[in-house]
Parts: C-alpha cells; structure tokens; sequence
C-alpha cells in the first residue's frame, strides 16, 4: 500500500499595522550590503511594498500572544517602511503584508531568506533596461529609479545591443562579462560574430586583443590626423566614432578612415592656399615630411614681426599674473591644480609670442618656398623661406652695391616679387609593399637595415656631440688617418665634417628623441653664431674651453655616418663591401665609446618600424629572444598581421633590439688597418656580397651621400 504524501500547509498571511511591528535580533544580516536603506524607502514610495514581511507573534510569559509582531527575516524592508513613517510619507498604523510563521527556528528562516534571494543574471538586467527604454523611459529615468548612475544605464544598454548570437553564449556561460564588454566597441554585429569565430577557436581571446580585431581598420582620435581635422568636423561630415563605454579610449576610433584623409588634405590644402597669399614660389603638402626633408635647401634669415603696443600690453600683463602666482606660491610643495594649469596658459601664451611669423625679402620670398604639414600634437606646422639649388638667383644678377642686372626668366625686373600662382604639392609617404611569404629566417630587407641604422646614426650624433673627449678622438683619429696613412681610407667620419644626409626616412624617426635633441642643440648654438665669417672667428675665440669643447661636439657629430647602404661590387655610386665593414666598425667603436643604448635613446621594436617589415619567423625569433618560447607559442599560430601586433605588445618594456641595432663585441684594433675585407654579418649577407672585394674602397667615390 502506498504510503500517503504529506501535504504541505503554507504560513497564514495577514496584514498588520506597522506599529505593532518590532525588528527581531534573530535577524542574521548584520553587514550592510547592497542597496541602502535610503533606496529602498524611494523604491517602497515609488511601488510600494513588493515583498512581504516574515514575522513572528511575540508572546507573554504565559504563552499568549500580546498583539506585537517580530520581524526575523525583511530587516531591511523593516527599516525602509520605519524611515518612510520618520519622514512623516506613510502614517504609522499602516497596515503592512506579513506572512505569520509558526514554529521552526527564526534565525533559520532568516538565514533561508537571504540565502534563497536570486539576483538577475546581468543579460536579464541588460535586457530589461532595454524594454524599458523601449516602453517610453529616458536613460536618466532608468537610472534614477534604479539607482545607479546614467553611464551604467548607457553601458546597460551597449551590452544589450550586442549580437542576439554573442548574448547566447555568454547566457550559457561561453564567454566572461569582460569578453562581452570588448565587443560594444562596434555595433556591426557581423563583424563581432567573426571576431569571436576567430578568437573562440584559440587562446587569443583576451579583452584588449577582442578591442584590438574589432578596430584594427580605425584611426585612434588621438592620432594627429583626427587631432588636426577635430572629431567634430569629421562626425559632421558623417563620420562615426566607435567608443568604449568600459574602458578608456582615449576618445574613441574614426571609423571612416578615407573620409579623414579626405578631410585632412582639404584641411592641408586650403591652409596652403592661404599661405600662398604671401607669394612664395611653391609650396610642398603633406601629413608628415622626413626627417631632413629640408637637406640642400638654403633658409632664409627672416625678422621676425614687430610686436604692437596691444600685443605688448598683454604680455606684459600676463608676465605680471605669472610672478605674482610663482611668489604667491614660491614655498608650496605642490601647486594647486588650477594654478598649475593657469601657469601652463601662460606659458603657452608667452611662447606664442616668441614664436611670431617672421618677415622676408619680397624678393626671397618670390624664389623660396614653404612645407605645410602636421605636428605631432595635431597642430599645423609652416615651415617657411627655403630655396631650392635651382631657384638660386645667377651671380651676376644682382650685387652688394644693387648695380644693374639681368632681367629675370619671367620678365620681371630683378629683385620683383614674382606675380604667378605658387606651385602647391600635395605628397605623402607611401608604404612599401608587404611580402606576406614565409620560407624561414631570412636576412633583412636591405631597406629595412637601412632604416634602422639611421636611427642608430642619429642616436650616435646626438651621443657623440654629448661627450667632447669622444669627439676630439674621432677627430683626431680621421685627421691622422689622412695625413700618415697612405691613400683614401673609407669610414664613418668625414674630416671636414659636412652634414651627412640621411637618404632614406624610417618611421618615427623625424619624432624621435635623437633628432629632437640634435635639432634644439643646434638651433640653440645657430641663435648665439654670428653669421659673418669675420664675426665668428672673433666669437668662438672668445668662448671658453668648455663652450668650444661642446660646440666642437656638436659639429663633429654632424660628420659620424653609421648608415648601412647597399653594397656596390663594382664601383659605383655605392660603397663596397670593405669600405661598409670599416664605416660599421668604426661606428661600433664609437658606439662603445659614448656607451650608446638604442633603447634609453627611445627605439622600441613597432609593427611600424621593424615587425611588420620581417617575415613571419623573424618575429617569432625576436620574442623567442625577448620573452621565451612559452611567449612564442602563443602567437606562432595566427597571421602575419596579427602576430605582429601582438609581437609588439610581448616586446614592449623588453629592451630588446634587432641586430643592427645591438652593440657589437669588441673587435680588432686592426680593424681600421688596410687588412682584407671581414664577411659582412649575417644579417647584411646575400649571394652578391659574398663575391671578393674589387679594391673599391680605394675610390673616391666609395662612400655614399658623404
């Protein structure tokens, strides 16, 4: 016979006045968490009661019940409805809906409770703000009647905008929250479907590599393109803006890249237009022009502008604001945040002034010409006044006495500013093309070499005018080799030290600290030479020994060419293999000598400068180097493009250096004799350059763009 299931018998509900109510010590919860009490009372005011009470009779010695009601489990909600009656919003006597228990343990009911309580799964919330922004209500009524802030709720709602497909899998647990927010970087849900196909199938499905996929095809907005255009100008003329409402984003991703572009170059243009007013002959465009770009070109010496009474006035003023807040503030610790940025105004202010147009010659101006392109901070940077070789008036044009000349080549007099239309050219570097094959360690592009040397010969100037005693040596050294050593001896310093020009421009090496330095440095001492060769003799008799010693570096350093450039077997244009070995030793010598770190002066491996430019097992070898072979499994599977990116990241904070770059062992002393030719290092080798030396280095022409 079977046996008879017990029937389950439900607590009596009833509603009782909340005075005769009285908060339980057998309550458990003692921490306060979540939701305050505060909030909740305006959630009771706005919905009421949405739970009842669970309460329990208090009874007489007797065992009777004395009409007063404890409440072991709903302190909280207690405590809400005690405040809302201290407010004088609910009268004291109002009935509240109480489920009455009988029996059992009040402290187990009240455990139960709060153990029992199910929170949302976040999707739920997600969704729910979502239906309740479709049914009529704001953001900001969302959060004020949910108590959390507007951000959370547009955050909310981002997440519930992401792909119906991801949603699912992040339900049934098949991604994190941390994973789901990457993806509301973009709102094509096509694109985020693909991201995760690709990185749910492999270990390269972090956050920030998810963000890296979705916006690998954007420009940043801090990029100086964005920077000099504005988002602004670009969203109104129908960009959009992919941003991360739970990261920073450093003001988001342009989507439309072309559309910037465009923007940029009309921006560009149109800037040129308006500096083409003053006449100059031409006038050459670009987002960013190469390190040197100006090699060969002779600049003018302009004035720079009178300053008015007006502009002088506010100087003047913004001078006295300036040392009135130094003195007031002369012994804090740390300025406050405002004075420290009205400081940073005025500093700005003043340089402005400091850097006012300057004024040329009409008549240089008609033969001279200007570059207009961007300055890393987004700014537009003109560079005026320079005259091409060919725009060089003829030497019997004109003279100091101003004697008659020869009419100029488009009949106008001479010394007239020319009246046509200045020459506007619109140019920008153009990558070179990417060989995605792979067939092993291979040596590097001779390009590439030629890039990296480059910033290492700008890291070696500005090394070498830093230490005098360095300087003297290689001076001295070349002056030697000349005068006691029998023919011409190739190598990486020019004994009249002219300005080796750079041929080639690597990425980042116009920004780069080494050019930034050997630039200031040598404006600074151009500011204080006098330009007449009498004057100068007088002035740098005149200088003290140190000051001599520091420009003697500064010039010298000017002569060091560490470039690697193609070999030339046959004497031509190029250097031969001997005549490189001997410029590479010495500039490792020299290197050795001022204890030049490619990585102190700043160079970093890039997908820009090094990784994107190798094939795929030159990458896999530098992070081998750099971080292990744990490091390298975890890219050796993915794609070129993306295994250099994420390479980038692996070698950041590294040190490490591609071999060019790396500081090689002590050598030979004899290296700098006219003993045969060493083979060139693996990197630089190939099939020709195997092949014996010619005697090239004894030509004059040996070494290249010295």
């Amino acid at each position: 016979m079977a046996k008879a299931v017990q029937k389950i018998t439900l607590s009596p509900s009833r509603d009782i006045p909340f005075n005769k109510l009285v908060l339980s010590q057998s309550n458990v919860r003692r921490v306060k968490a979540g939701v305050s009490i505060e909030q909740l009372a305006e959630s009771i005011a706005r919905r009421t009661l949405l739970q009842s009470l669970s309460v329990r009779a208090v009874l007489d010695a007797d065992g009777n019940e004395t009409g007063i009601f404890e409440v072991p489990a709903g302190g909280r909600r207690y405590r809400a409805l005690e405040l809302l009656v201290k407010q004088k919003r609910m009268a004291k006597t109002q009935p509240v809906p109480c489920v009455v228990r009988e029996g059992g343990i009040a402290e187990d009911d009240s455990i139960a409770e709060n153990d029992e309580r199910v929170g949302l799964h976040p999707l739920d919330q997600f969704r729910a703000f979502q239906t309740l922004l479709n049914l009529g209500m704001s953001e900001e009524d969302i959060a004020a009647r949910h108590f959390v802030t507007p951000a959370i709720v547009k955050q909310r709602l981002r997440l519930a905008s992401v792909s119906p497909s991801l949603l699912d899998v992040y339900a049934d647990d098949g991604m994190t929250l941390e994973q789901l927010m990457a993806f509301t970087v973009t709102s094509d849900h096509a694109r985020q479907e693909q991201v995760w196909e690709n990185v749910s199938k492999s270990s390269y499905d972090e956050p920030y590599q998810i963000r890296r996929m979705l916006t690998e095809s954007t420009v940043r907005a801090s990029d100086k393109r964005a920077q000099f255009v504005g988002v602004a100008a670009y969203e109104a003329a129908g960009g959009a803006v992919l941003r991360d409402l739970f990261e920073h984003d450093d003001g988001g991703w342009l989507q439309d890249v072309p559309l910037l572009d465009r923007l940029v170059t009309e921006k560009l243009k149109a800037e040129a237009e308006r500096i083409a007013v003053e006449g100059w002959k031409w006038i050459e465009v670009s987002v960013s022009f190469p390190y040197n770009h100006d090699y060969g070109l002779r600049q003018l010496e302009g004035t720079p502008a009178d300053i008015t009474a007006e502009e002088q006035a506010t100087i003047d003023a913004v001078q006295a604001e300036q040392a009135k807040l130094e003195a007031e503030f002369q012994d804090a610790d740390e300025l406050p945040d405002e004075v420290d940025a009205r400081l940073g105004e005025i500093e700005e202010a003043l340089s402005a002034f400091d850097q006012r147009p300057h004024i040329y010659d009409p008549a240089e101006i008609a033969r001279a010409g200007a570059f207009v392109s961007i300055d890393s901070d987004g700014s537009l940077l003109i560079e005026r006044g320079f005259v091409r070789p060919e725009d060089e008036a003829p030497v019997d044009q004109t003279d100091a006495e101003g004697e008659h000349a020869s009419p100029g080549t488009d009949g106008t007099e001479p010394g007239t500013p020319s009246t046509r239309r200045a020459v506007i050219t619109v140019g920008g570097n153009q990558p070179d093309a990417e060989d995605e094959e792979d067939d092993g360690i291979k040596p590097l592009p001779d390009r590439l070499v030629m890039e990296l040397t480059a910033h290492r010969t700008l890291a070696l100037r500005d090394a070498v005018a830093s230490n005098p005693h360095v300087a003297m040596t290689a001076l001295l050294h070349k002056l030697c080799v000349d005068a006691f050593h029998n023919g011409y001896a190739p190598g990486c310093m020019e004994a009249a030290v002219r300005q080796v020009h750079l041929p080639v421009q690597a990425p980042g090496l116009n920004d780069s600290a080494s050019a930034k330095a050997v630039d200031e440095r040598h404006e600074a001492w151009k500011a204080d030479m006098p330009k007449d060769d009498d004057a100068l003799w007088d002035w740098l008799a005149a200088l003290d020994e140190a000051s001599r010693s520091t420009l003697l570096a500064h010039c010298v350093s000017y002569g060091v060419n560490a470039l690697f450039e193609k070999v030339d077997r046959y004497g031509g244009n190029g250097v031969s293999s001997h005549g490189l070995r001997r410029r590479l030793d010495q500039a490792d010598r020299l290197a050795r000598a001022v204890n030049l770190d490619m990585v102190e002066a700043g160079w970093r491996p890039t997908v820009e400068n090094y990784l994107g430019r190798v094939t795929k097992s030159r990458i896999l070898e530098a992070v081998r180097e750099a971080k292990g072979e744990a490091s390298t499994q975890l890219i050796d599977h993915l794609k070129k493009t993306e295994m250099a990116k994420e390479a980038e990241r692996l070698l950041d904070g590294t040190g490490w250096l591609p071999e060019p770059l790396r500081l090689a062992e002590t050598t030979s002393a004899s290296s700098d004799a006219d003993s045969p030719a060493e083979p060139l290092p693996e990197f630089l080798a190939d099939d020709e350059d195997e092949a014996a030396d010619t005697g090239d280095d004894e030509h004059p022409h040996a070494v290249a763009a010295e």
